[in-house]
């Protein structure tokens, strides 16, 4: 018993030093859907739905590859670093090159969806924040 205990114990401080690095933020949650391999030598392809609730935005961040975001119900704008503010409803898509800093913003008043697909360099964080 007292082994179970320490173990659970063990696990739950583990989790809270591990889980802040891959937190998202509140009323942001991505589901990956799929990874794979891809012909080009050290590309993988991800991916992912990423729902938002209303008012909800992203972490500034970036991806070590390029981003295809298609919007699958409600109106997202997208903030990219240097550039204009986009806004997409259902059935757009944006095209967000390798490294650009960006956010996304749920500016509806339901849950927005986003069919996120990345081609990205293997072996690295899909997403690193960026201040």
């Amino acid at each position: 018993m007292h082994t179970t205990r320490t173990m659970a114990v063990t696990l739950l401080l583990l989790g809270s030093v591990i889980a802040p690095a891959n937190a998202q933020q509140p009323g942001v949650e991505r589901t990956d859907l799929i990874q794979q391999d891809i012909e080009a030598p050290g590309r993988e392809v991800v991916q992912a739905r990423v729902d938002i609730a209303p008012g909800a935005v992203s972490i500034k961040h970036n991806h070590p590859g390029e981003e295809v975001a298609y919007v699958l119900q409600g109106v997202l704008e997208y903030r990219l670093e240097g550039r204009k503010p986009v806004t997409l409803k259902a059935g757009e898509s944006l095209f967000i090159p390798a490294g650009l800093a960006h956010v996304a913003a749920n500016v509806g008043s339901v849950k927005a969806s986003e069919l996120a697909t990345y081609v990205v360099r293997k072996g690295e964080p899909l997403l690193a924040p960026v201040k």
